[in-house]
């Protein structure tokens, strides 16, 4: 089945539940438009290699397309698209005033040095700089792209358009990003997940937490857990594995993989080696899978003893893990709330970028506290009512507000 298909049977659940008309579901399924470029760069030893790319639109009915680019050999067409929607889904939750897009190179950056890299975005950017702008359509890091990435992207849109420093989030503060960005998505993780851990009558702290994928996402989920009592007892990315029963030190754990050549877990110290596999089946409180999308198969449900998941990757279980995991009485945040807190502060760096005014940490932090206890307590309390899981309920609440503004501008 595919990465669409997949987010496809979310909705389709939702949608069936709420006796979506037929015509309003075609409508909201379908991309508003698709965009597909070859890439070619020249690499630093003169030969030439041509990396497809895309950007799809999937609904811009609430606002300006929202969405990362993201750099990885597994980016295609299917996985792009599937992530645009998830994209439409997550704005609605929130309540923030962005439709959903994405993009992505199929590359594996590992390959390829920083001036290839940069090459590698300007001229993505001379390719889709038509269709992106900040009124328009609104790029933010994902997979294997950061800050400096958008930085690059800054100034190629600038020489077809002008300096617009809204035409992306996510840049470093010095650009007019905003302060907080950074962290955001691990914050909004770790706050649906403290939330979801009280609402079952338990206590954030000394709670067991196991991570997978230890990048910007997983690790400040996992810091600011820590800094609220919690602990780190297994981890694992793309070339490791680790656990460690007395829990891990997070800061620690970061900057070793800062220095890292692989950027990795991998030779941490007083850590025992491990698998991907048992760190799914770990006897903790708290998973969260903070990697790439699809990990949680149906195999892996039946492994998993954790309380709570909360979803730092987009699309980390497949529809029949999902099922397996709600009849074991799992709690899963779904990606479309959890990891929320990235484009909630995007939204705050564009708000900051069109009136150029800007906002403290404090004040980020508080907003989209404020702002993600709003989202989760409204999900939460349409799963009471209607008897059903977190995720059908934000794919609920996320197709209501999508449909009202569909049906609303016509057709």
């Amino acid at each position: 089945m595919s990465h669409f298909d997949d987010a496809l049977r979310y909705f389709t659940d939702a949608a069936r539940l709420m006796d979506v008309s037929k015509n309003i579901e075609k409508l909201l399924v379908t991309p508003q438009r698709s965009l597909k470029v070859e890439v070619a760069i020249e690499r630093d030893n003169g030969s030439i290699d041509v990396f497809p790319g895309y950007r799809i639109q999937h609904n811009g009915a609430r606002g300006p397309y929202k969405g990362g680019i993201r750099y990885h050999p597994e980016a295609n067409e299917d996985e792009v698209n599937a992530l645009a929607s998830l994209m439409t889904w997550k704005t609605a939750v929130v309540g923030i005033p962005f439709g959903g897009a994405k993009g992505g190179i199929g590359v594996d950056p590992r390959t390829l040095s920083e001036s290839e890299l940069q090459r590698l975005t300007r001229k993505f950017v001379d390719q889709i700089q038509m269709v992106i702008g900040p009124n328009l359509d609104i790029p933010a890091p994902d997979v294997n792209t950061n800050s400096q990435t958008m930085a690059w992207i800054v100034d190629q849109y600038a020489k077809y358009r002008g300096y617009e420093p809204g035409v992306v989030t996510g840049k470093p503060v010095e650009l007019y990003g905003s302060k907080g960005r950074t962290e955001a998505t691990g914050r909004g993780v770790a706050l649906t997940t403290k939330w979801a851990l009280e609402d079952m009558g338990r206590s954030v702290k000394g709670a067991r937490v196991a991570v997978q994928g230890f990048g910007n996402v997983g690790s400040w989920a996992a810091k600011i857990l820590e800094s609220w009592g919690a602990k780190l007892v297994a981890v694992g990315d793309h070339a490791a594995y680790l656990e460690n029963k007395e829990g891990f030190d997070t800061k620690l754990l970061s900057e070793h993989v800062a220095k890292s050549p692989e950027r990795s877990v991998k030779g941490f110290p007083g850590a025992d080696a491990s698998t991907m596999e048992a760190l799914f089946a770990a006897d903790v409180d708290v998973l969260i899978p903070a990697a790439l999308g699809g990990v949680i198969t149906a195999d892996i449900a039946k492994t998993i003893r954790a309380k709570v998941i909360a979803e730092g990757a987009n699309g980390p279980t497949l529809p029949d893990a999902h099922k397996i995991l709600v009849d074991k009485g799992v709690v899963i945040i779904p990606d479309i709330l959890a990891n929320a807190g990235g484009v909630t502060v995007s939204y705050f760096e564009w708000v900051q970028n069109t009136q150029r005014f800007y906002w403290e940490e404090d004040e980020v932090n508080l907003k989209l506290e404020l702002r993600m206890r709003s989202a989760y307590d409204n999900v939460n309390r349409i799963a009471k009512g209607k008897k059903i899981d977190l995720r059908t309920a934000a794919f609920v609440e996320a197709i209501k507000e999508v449909g009202k503004a569909t049906a609303l501008r016509g057709i």
